[in-house]
């Protein structure tokens, strides 16, 4: 800053330049560099006002500040030689809304009016959005009550706000008559409008309902987020709808919205889970032809082939996983070993955790157990030491694992090559 101020020829800057300090300090959770920036703009020759103010409260709320925001406001006149316009009174009433002192938004509300402003509809929007934060719906209706007395009318944000806290406390039947009163005074609803309703219908269970509108949400064009499409195809599956559940992403291919690896790994658990290996393996190539699979859906995908002991297919899978980079952990290996084990293959199984503990990958109590209970099966326990001594020697122990060894081998441990106070000492430096 000082070089910027006694550069020679001087560099010419506008407020701009301080604005997009301020906000861009602000972004990184610098609060106090942005109060610092906006008392020094004078010193560059250039006049502060109203929007360098509004910058720096909106960074005040952003960082959770929002005593400064009474303070900066207060004195914005005085000592700033600044006039707060109507967003800088609504800034205020944020920052009260958001402190829980909706009675004090409230009297700042009555004495806009008195500064030469006229609240508007984000003004009402605020408070309404207040109360509503602290469950008090009864005063956040009256709110509304009020806009529409002083010839304000909602727009979507109004009526999302309100269906919001009506969802979140349960009250799905209200939330759906604000919907409605929605499409009577001719709002359109907006993306975050059906991100509420399609949540709701899903927390209840009512897949059908949430499959219609999440349709009707694509029609007029708005793009659902990740997270919402695995809300709704969760609930078509959990509904035993797997068939819909995977004519929604066709559906959605068709309207340009890529579903991503979160979506395919939904997906495939459902179809695994219901035995549909096949199916989940054609899905997942077909998504591979455009994108890189996460390490989620390849986990996903492996695991509900080895449950279903189709392990020459997860065994290319897991090929596959290292030609493109994909590095497994400790749940690949774990499933991998189960369903080796499951099927009688427990050497294979200890080859796998051999090649675990070489990567540096750290087995857990889990896969240990896997073994231990396919050696038994086979009736080779006394291989089991052997599996102890090999992750010992490799250092990738972890306390619960060492309790399990200790439990299996205290009785026999003339057997093994581990002495117990060697277990002992193991268990305590852990």
């Amino acid at each position: 800053m000082a070089d910027l101020r006694n550069s020679y020829p001087p560099i010419k800057c506008g407020e701009n330049l301080f604005i997009d300090l301020l906000r861009n300090y602000g972004l990184a959770g610098r609060y106090e560099s942005s109060m610092r920036i906006f008392l020094r703009i004078p010193d560059f020759g250039v006049k502060r006002s109203v929007r360098s103010l509004n910058t720096l409260l909106n960074v005040l709320i952003q960082n959770q500040r929002f005593d400064l925001v009474h303070a900066m406001f207060k004195n914005s006149k005085e000592s700033f030689g600044i006039t707060p316009n109507i967003f800088t009174c609504n800034l205020l009433v944020k920052a009260l809304c958001k402190k829980n002192d909706i009675e004090s938004a409230y009297k700042v509300l009555d004495e806009i009016p008195s500064m030469g402003l006229v609240p508007n509809l984000v003004t009402y929007t605020t408070i309404l959005g207040g109360y509503v934060a602290r469950g008090d719906m009864e005063s956040a209706k009256r709110v509304l009550e009020e806009m529409l007395d002083r010839g304000w009318y909602p727009d979507a944000t109004t009526y999302t706000v309100l269906m919001d806290g009506y969802c979140k406390l349960g009250r799905f039947s209200e939330a759906a008559t604000v919907m409605d009163d929605m499409e009577k005074n001719e709002i359109e609803p907006n993306e975050v409008t059906y991100g509420v309703m399609i949540r709701a219908l899903c927390k209840e269970k009512k897949s059908g309902e949430a499959r219609n509108m999440f349709d009707e949400m694509l029609e007029r064009s708005f793009m659902p987020d990740s997270s919402l499409c695995c809300k709704v195809i969760d609930a078509l599956c959990e509904d035993h709808k797997v068939d819909e559940a995977c004519g929604l992403w066709r559906k959605m291919l068709k309207n340009n919205c890529m579903p991503d690896n979160a979506l395919l790994s939904t997906l495939i658990h459902w179809l695994c889970k219901e035995g549909r290996v096949t199916e989940a393996r054609k899905l997942f190539d077909e998504f591979e032809k455009g994108s890189i699979p996460s390490l989620l859906t390849y986990n996903t995908l492996i695991a509900g082939m080895c449950e279903k002991g189709e392990l020459t297919e997860a065994g290319r899978l897991w090929d596959d996983m290292y030609e493109r980079k994909c590095k497994p952990n400790a749940f690949t290996y774990n499933v991998l070993i189960e369903g080796l084990s499951k099927n009688g293959n427990v050497k294979e199984g200890v080859r796998v955790l051999e090649e675990m503990l070489e990567i540096g990958c750290f087995p857990n109590k889990t896969t240990f157990l896997i073994l231990f209970e396919g050696l038994q099966k086979l009736g080779k326990e006394e291989d089991a030491m052997k599996i102890v001594s090999m992750a010992v020697m490799n250092g990738k122990v972890d306390k619960e694992s060492w309790e399990l060894f200790l439990k299996k081998f205290a009785g026999e441990l003339d057997k093994g090559v581990l002495p117990l106070k060697e277990l002992l000492h193991e268990i305590s430096v852990s």
